[in-house]
């Protein structure tokens, strides 16, 4: 337990003090020593400012708007239209958590004409001077003056050379900024620096992935907004941690289990700083950590019970806790979250639905790529969207607010229910408990997405796993939300089976799942089959989701690794398909390893890896890793079918005080 608090405690004091936000700023921002001295430097060797003219506004910090709120699901450089002022979309403040959108090359429409006075520049908009050496109205430097000192730059400098024939294009980026871009002859993006106009003083500069990829930048609150905070994560860590430490036995490997699993942390710190190099390879330990473990569990079809679960606390402490979680996470999301383009593309759907359009193909330039999921990511936020509607824009949106929560409360609610069939409510509690203190499911929460869709619908298919069809009816659900976990039909088509006498009932049983599997991928498809054919639903899916780049993953950052990755991608296949035929673990903590351990095993081998999926495998592996424990007299203590004859499990607390 010491070594937990003093890790939690050291991860504070690395990124910056307790007060501080996770996301402090990236080396490359302006508080680099180097990158200021570069800016004076320019200032001093002839780049002098003029005065403000009297009829001028102060100059105020522009926000760090991007160019577009683009989807995250977007590859890339997305569409590349830029804000018009006093649109929706350009008066939002704040950078949107979204991939990063690059500014137009001069040969593009890039804004209609400013109006006349400040009052209508939103803080975040573009707008290319005709004259380089003329100051614009209510600015203070002229577009050659602002080149001048991003040219000086160093890092600036260097990727200019690397790129033989970029050339400068400055914007003013709303009414107290400017945006210095280099093209290549191509229109390719390859820099981008940000210079207050009344100072000089260079804001930000980018080059590589990160002009490219705003959500890499780490900007303060653009993934989970306050959860990111240390005042935050930290006491969720120790709720998460505490509980759950043996004083008896230190050295338990328990504790190395959720150590690994809040471990992710110390990856999230380093995305927070921008440091992309660090945190990637960061996120990888945990993962085949975690693989390994739930293959263990999984595969050991006659493990002992590892003793009784020894919590550090009296369970009704526990449900207190519990209680204080739930409300705690729906007041942040109602008071404090935002809407990632992930939401924001569930609700479109939803309406694409509700007015029979299209559901693929031809989405709004501000989510131009938000059809990249599967049907019934869309069709569970129609109930949401009949009751609190939409307006068209990308405004609060309170129908992702609620499906958020609404998910949310539905993998609470099931992991207690899966506890309580394993070993009775001591047991639910536990689970309910781990899944409302896991930091990162309230960071899939505050980014109010689709990703604890995913966990509930799996966990939905744990609790019915005894029966075949309700199994395949689960199954083709939970697959054709993202994708990705239709990786684990297989394993579920073939869960039970040896339980059964014959060969016929084997026949029968494999029948009733394969059958309700494919009548429900048939029904909850024809929203989408209705107006689409099956090629562009999978080149706007999957084709799509396969191929798009991106600099989270080892394959994306490093590139060049095409044949490392395919074999990873080919492993994580077959051990899906292996797992669902090699002598295994019956019960349903067996069965709940492997839907973990196949879900990590396809997200090692993606391109676009990122910390919302980390509560997909999250669901299942903790009710493996807690539901092992048990009565020590009882050498099997979750079996699928005594688990309704055996007692509840005793879980022993240590005494309050």
């Amino acid at each position: 337990m010491r070594r937990s608090v003093a890790a939690a405690l050291t991860l504070g004091l690395l990124l910056g003090g307790a007060g501080s936000a996770l996301a402090t700023g990236p080396p490359t921002r302006a508080t680099d020593p180097a990158l200021v001295a570069s800016s004076r430097a320019a200032l001093t060797a002839g780049v002098r400012p003029a005065s403000v003219p009297a009829s001028g506004p102060a100059s105020t910090p522009s926000s760090r708007a991007a160019l577009t709120p683009a989807s995250r699901a977007a590859s890339g450089p997305a569409s590349r239209a830029a804000l018009i002022p006093g649109s929706r979309a350009a008066a939002r403040t704040g950078p949107p958590a979204s991939t990063a959108t690059t500014s137009s090359p001069p040969g593009q429409s890039i804004l209609s004409t400013l109006s006349s006075g400040p009052a209508v520049i939103a803080p975040g908009a573009l707008f290319r001077p005709s004259l380089l050496d003329r100051r614009p109205p209510y600015h203070v430097r002229t577009p050659n003056q602002v080149i001048v000192i991003a040219a000086r730059i160093p890092s600036i400098a260097a990727t200019i050379k690397g790129n033989r024939g970029a050339y400068p294009v400055a914007y003013e980026k709303g009414p107290a900024q400017w945006q210095v871009s280099y093209f290549t002859p191509a229109g390719k993006e390859v820099a981008q620096v940000l210079i207050d106009d009344a100072t000089g003083r260079v804001r930000e500069a980018w080059t590589s992935f990160w002009v490219a990829w705003t959500m890499a930048r780490g900007y303060p609150g653009a993934f989970g907004r306050r959860v990111s905070a240390l005042y935050v994560w930290i006491p969720l860590s120790l709720l998460f941690l505490a509980p759950f430490f043996d004083w008896r036995r230190p050295r338990r490997l328990l504790h190395l289990d959720l150590l690994m699993l809040w471990s992710f942390s110390i990856s999230l710190a380093y995305f927070n700083h921008a440091d992309i190099y660090q945190s990637v390879p960061a996120s990888y330990p945990p993962m085949l950590y975690l693989l390994g473990r739930m293959l263990w569990i999984g595969l050991h079809a006659r493990a002992r019970s590892p003793g009784p679960l020894r919590l550090a606390v009296p369970v009704t402490w526990l449900t207190i806790g519990l209680v204080f979680l739930v409300g705690f996470r729906i007041a942040l999301n109602v008071t404090d979250s935002n809407v990632i383009d992930v939401g924001y593309a569930g609700v479109i759907g939803a309406q694409k639905i509700v007015d029979g359009q299209p559901l693929y193909g031809t989405w709004p330039t501000d989510n131009p790529r938000g059809d990249t999921y599967g049907p019934v990511s869309y069709e569970a936020y129609v109930p949401f969207l009949e009751a609190f509607g939409f307006s068209g824009k990308w405004d609060d949106l309170p129908a992702a607010h609620a499906a958020s929560i609404v998910f949310d409360l539905c993998c609470i609610g099931l992991l207690f229910l899966i506890g309580r069939m394993i070993r009775g409510p001591t047991l639910g509690v536990c689970l309910a408990y781990a899944w409302a203190a896991f930091p990162f499911t309230l960071y899939a929460a505050e980014s109010n997405t689709n990703d604890a869709l995913v966990a509930a619908l799996l966990l939905a298919t744990l609790l019915f796993a005894g029966s075949p069809a309700r199994r395949g009816v689960l199954g083709a659900l939970t697959g054709l939300t993202k994708f990705a976990p239709l990786a684990l039909a297989p394993l579920l088509a073939t869960h039970g089976l040896l339980d059964e006498p014959s060969r016929a009932r084997r026949a029968r049983a494999l029948l009733a799942f394969g059958v309700a599997f494919l009548a429900t991928a048939a029904v909850v498809s024809i929203p989408a089959l209705a107006h689409d054919s099956l090629s562009v639903i999978y080149q706007r899916t999957v084709s799509y989701q396969a191929t798009r780049p991106a600099p989270f993953s080892v394959w994306g950052l490093y590139g060049g690794l095409q044949w490392e990755q395919t074999t990873v991608q080919v492993a994580g296949v077959l051990l899906a398909l292996g797992l669902a035929v090699v002598p295994r673990r019956a019960d349903l903590l067996g069965l709940a390893a492997l839907c973990a351990a196949v879900l990590i095993a396809i997200e090692l081998g993606v391109t676009y890896w990122f910390y919302l999926y980390i509560p997909w495998f999250f669901a299942p592996a903790i009710i493996a890793l807690l539901g092992r424990f048990g009565d020590e007299r009882d050498p099997d203590p979750v079996g699928a079918r005594a688990a309704a004859h055996d007692p509840p499990l005793e879980l022993l607390a240590a005494p309050a005080g």
